[in-house]
């Protein structure tokens, strides 16, 4: 018999992601807010629930997949979902929050005798799409590999950060990195454009140089260069200006607890503010859309 797993958020990544649950054999029971998601995960092949509380009951697995700590604390907390959670689920939170909302949520589910890990991602939507996202994941080691099953259907990667609050922590480092090194390959291709240098050339010189990064091989700003990223479809889908913001947000919170140093991560928050006054519309668009700062 297949695992049932509930999922709760079917946003630009919960969506897929909970389809690769389905598409690899688990009993997938969905919830969102939305009715057009909860359409399109029932084409995925999800049974479908308007009632968070019932889409849990009976869950072997809980996947959450939500905006933020505060609403995953609402959840789980305010509005009982734990209450309604069966003894032997695992809770899974793949949401982006900051360690203390992970460690809250997981004394408040233990204290009802729950199991809980925080997983959050990397990799975007192409990567949810595809089954190929990393997971950090912080908690007892035992569940960490209680959950791997699931996790590995929707992921190529699984990393134990550490105990409750460590996969968040990893995950806030790595997004500040990632805003940062951004930044960083935006400003050097429209130096080299304001230069005279066309996009494609500049971006297979420094590929294969000590510039290279992950913005630049796998996610490139410069519309044209690379196809079916953000940067050549206008800057729709992907990752928002809006959520780069909120991270970049939890990275300085986080920095400030335990007295860090980020001088590039303040920075990062700050021309990504930039960018976002200059237009509030580009809050909506993808992260990489850091370019246009530049141009």
């Amino acid at each position: 018999m297949s695992h049932q797993v509930a999922f709760i958020g079917l946003g630009n990544m919960g969506g897929p992601m909970a389809a690769n649950l389905a598409g690899k054999g688990f009993a997938v029971t969905a919830f969102d807010l939305s009715e057009q998601a909860l359409i399109r995960a029932a084409e995925a092949g999800c049974a479908t629930s308007g009632d968070p509380h019932a889409a849990v009951v009976g869950a072997d697995f809980v996947v959450t997949m939500l905006p933020s700590g505060p609403i995953v604390e609402a959840v789980m907390v305010a509005q009982g979902l734990l209450d309604s959670i069966p003894a032997r689920a695992l809770i899974i939170d793949c949401s982006t929050v900051s360690p203390d909302d992970s460690r809250r949520v997981a004394k408040a589910a233990g204290e009802r005798g729950l199991r809980f890990i925080d997983a959050p991602v990397s990799g975007g939507t192409a990567a949810a799409a595809a089954g190929t996202l990393s997971f950090m994941c912080g908690g007892d080691g035992a569940d960490v590999d209680r959950a791997r099953p699931v996790l590995g259907a929707m992921g190529a990667n699984v990393f134990h950060a550490g105990d409750h609050g460590a996969g968040s922590v990893a995950k806030i480092c790595n997004n500040m990195l990632l805003a940062v090194h951004m930044i960083g390959t935006a400003e050097a291709l429209q130096m080299g454009v304001n230069n005279g240098l066309d996009p494609r050339v500049l971006s297979d010189i420094m590929l294969k140089s000590s510039g290279c990064n992950w913005s630049l091989e796998k996610y490139n700003p410069y519309p044209g260069v690379m196809a079916n990223v953000p940067a050549s479809k206008g800057y729709e889908g992907g990752f928002m200006v809006n959520l780069m913001l909120k991270d970049l947000g939890l990275a300085l919170e986080t920095a400030k607890t335990s007295e860090s140093a980020v001088p590039m991560g303040a920075l990062a928050q700050s021309l990504y503010a930039m960018l976002k006054h200059s237009d509030r519309e580009l809050g909506g668009k993808d992260f990489s859309s850091v370019l246009r700062l530049f141009q």
